[in-house]
C-alpha cells in the first residue's frame, strides 16, 4: 500500500493511499480520514461511496466531513468509483465504463475482467482497512453514498445486515432497474437476464426480503436527475412501507445534486451513524 498524500486536518489525518487490487485487476485510489483519538482506541468506520463521474477526490476535497467525524471519532473511508487504467474498456459516455462502475461485479466481456466493484467494497478494501488501520473498529461499521454510490450505499447495506449497522444515502438511484441509468449499465454489464440485476436494486432486494432496522435518505428536490426520472425516491418510500423498514426520507427544498447538497446535510448523517456505531 502507497501513501499518495498525507495532511493534517481537524487534529487527525487525511490521506490518500494506493495499492494493486486482486478484484479489479488495476490499482486502486482511496482515502482515509482517522480523526484524533488516544493511543489504542478503536472507532467505528464509515464508507462513503461516490457518484457517476467522481473518484475519492471529489468527497474528499468537497464533502465537508471532517470536523463531524472529528466530533464523533469516526473513520471516513472513500473508495474510487471504478477500476481505471490503459487496459481497462472505456466508452465515452459519462454513465458507462469508467467512473460509473455501479458496485457491482460485470459478469458481461469485455467487463468482468476489471469491473468487480462489489467485491473491492465489500471484500477486499475492508479487508486491507482492518489489517493496516488497527484502530478501525471493523465490528462497528456504516455505510452512505451519493446517487450511483448511495444505489451503492443502500445495496451493500442491505446485503450485508451483518456487517453494517447503519445505511444511509443522498440523493440515491434507488431502482436501477427502473431507470435509463441503470438499463443501461446493467443490460452490458451484467447481460440480459433482469433476475441477475435484482442484487443491485434496493427496492428489488427489499421485495425480495433483504431488510435494515433504519435508512436515511436526503433528496434536494431541485435535483434536475430527480426531475428527468432517474431519481425515484418514492419507489424507496412504497418498498420500505410494504417491508415495515423505518425509512427517514428527507426532501430539502432548493437543493440540487452537487456537493453543495451533500456538503450541507454531511454533519446530520455523521451524527446520525455515530450515534448508531456507539
Amino acid at each position: 500500500m502507497e501513501q499518495v498524500s498525507s495532511n493534517k486536518a481537524h487534529g487527525g489525518e487525511q490521506n490518500v493511499y494506493r495499492h494493486a487490487s486482486t478484484s479489479t485487476g488495476t490499482d486502486m485510489t482511496f482515502s482515509v480520514y482517522v480523526p484524533p483519538h488516544e493511543a489504542g482506541a478503536k472507532l467505528p468506520v464509515l464508507w462513503y461511496l461516490s457518484g457517476l463521474t467522481c473518484t475519492h477526490a471529489n468527497v474528499t476535497e468537497k464533502g465537508e466531513f471532517r470536523a463531524a467525524c472529528a466530533e464523533a471519532g469516526v473513520i471516513f473511508v472513500a473508495p474510487d468509483t471504478s477500476p481505471r487504467g490503459p487496459d481497462v474498456p472505456d466508452e465515452d459516455r459519462y454513465d458507462f465504463g469508467t467512473g460509473a462502475g455501479f458496485y457491482l461485479d460485470a459478469t458481461e466481456a469485455p467487463w468482468a475482467q476489471h469491473y468487480r466493484m462489489r467485491s473491492y467494497v465489500e471484500e477486499e478494501l475492508p479487508a486491507l482497512i482492518a489489517a493496516e488501520f488497527p484502530m478501525a473498529d471493523i465490528a462497528r461499521q456504516g455505510i452512505t453514498g451519493h446517487s450511483m454510490g448511495g444505489h451503492g450505499a443502500l445495496t451493500i447495506g442491505l446485503r450485508n445486515p451483518d456487517r453494517f449497522r447503519s445505511i444511509s444515502a443522498f440523493a440515491p438511484i434507488v431502482a436501477p432497474m427502473q431507470v435509463p441509468w441503470g438499463e443501461t449499465a446493467f443490460t452490458r454489464y451484467l447481460g440480459e437476464d433482469r433476475a441477475a440485476w435484482r442484487a443491485y436494486d434496493a427496492c428489488a432486494l427489499i421485495d425480495d426480503g433483504a431488510s435494515a432496522p433504519e435508512l436515511l435518505v436526503d433528496q434536494g428536490l431541485s435535483d434536475n436527475f430527480l426531475g428527468d426520472g432517474q431519481l425515484r425516491p418514492e419507489l424507496l418510500e412504497q418498498a420500505c412501507e410494504r417491508a415495515g423498514i423505518d425509512l427517514t426520507l428527507r426532501r430539502q427544498p432548493g437543493y440540487d445534486h452537487s456537493y453543495y447538497f451533500i456538503s450541507t446535510f454531511m454533519a446530520d448523517h455523521i451524527a446520525w451513524h455515530a450515534e448508531r456505531l456507539k
